[in-house]
């Protein structure tokens, strides 16, 4: 069944090649070639053929662009990418770019949004985080834009997240606060402020800022009295007695480990200089 697909699929392909070769209306050659690779594309998608499925998308795209259809040329590109996506996900982001660059040329501002939002997603599996950070900042610039606020706390949540694993805390910590403020003013969301706030509070004991721990997360204030003394097993502790209160998710145990190594190395460098 799959091989006769695939032939079905080469067949479509292949008469749209030639309806684009030969003579005809310029307009009708292409809506016609259009539709031939759409089947083409099912056709091998059926087959799960997906590169060659993407390959056709892409194909539909350039007819869609020569129609002066650029709506369906970029939904022809994220058909393109949701094939690449079993296959080559940097296939898949390259046409995601295209068809955001396509969504903003016709002011399909939220749609544009969208796709930066799912680049993000792609390259935070790469654990291309740098990457993740722009496309996720881009998107909820794009969200802010068009008012979609919610989604837009959701990206730049995602750029704390990252800029904290890559040790950027004061840019976590801006937004962090920002998205806490926000959310004290949402009644839907004003349950979320704390976390929000917790976050910013272990960026800033990652940071070393014991004066601003202090006052931005209640909360922490154990935490910070250990960093703020320099004790090991004060602060270890204290994270034990927090997770069994509030389990500790992979993150946050992460950048709190980093802060434990700061102590063990000053209290290296302090038996040195004993």
């Amino acid at each position: 069944m799959g091989d006769q697909r695939i032939l079905r699929g080469e067949e479509f392909e292949g008469k749209a090649e030639k309806k684009i070769k030969g003579w005809g209306l310029f307009g009708s050659k292409y809506e016609d070639a259009a539709e031939l690779y759409q089947n083409a594309a099912n056709s091998f998608k059926l087959a799960k053929t997906w590169d060659r499925a993407a390959i056709v998308y892409i194909k539909l795209a350039n007819c869609n662009v020569k129609l002066g259809s650029k709506h369906e040329a970029a939904i022809a590109y994220v058909d393109a990418a949701n094939c690449y996506k079993k296959t080559s996900p940097k296939q898949a982001i390259s046409c995601l770019d295209e068809a955001v660059n396509m969504f903003l040329e016709i002011n399909r501002i939220n749609m544009a949004a969208r796709y930066c939002k799912e680049i993000g997603e792609l390259y935070e599996q790469k654990q291309i985080f740098d990457e993740a950070i722009v496309y996720f900042e881009r998107s909820a610039d794009l969200y802010q834009t068009e008012e979609v606020a919610t989604s837009a706390s959701q990206c730049r949540q995602k750029v704390a997240h990252f800029s904290a694993q890559l040790g950027k805390y004061q840019k976590a910590i801006q937004i962090y606060e920002e998205v806490a403020s926000y959310s004290l003013n949402n009644n839907l969301l004003k349950y979320g402020a704390r976390g929000h706030l917790l976050n910013a509070g272990i960026c800033q004991l990652c940071k070393g800022d014991i004066v601003a721990i202090k006052n931005a997360v209640e909360k922490y204030q154990d935490l910070a009295d250990a960093v703020d003394e320099e004790d090991v097993a004060k602060f270890t502790a204290a994270i034990k007695e927090f997770d069994s209160i509030s389990k500790l998710d992979a993150w946050r145990t992460t950048l709190l480990l980093r802060v434990k190594e700061n102590l063990k190395a000053k209290e290296l460098e302090e038996d040195d200089l004993t």
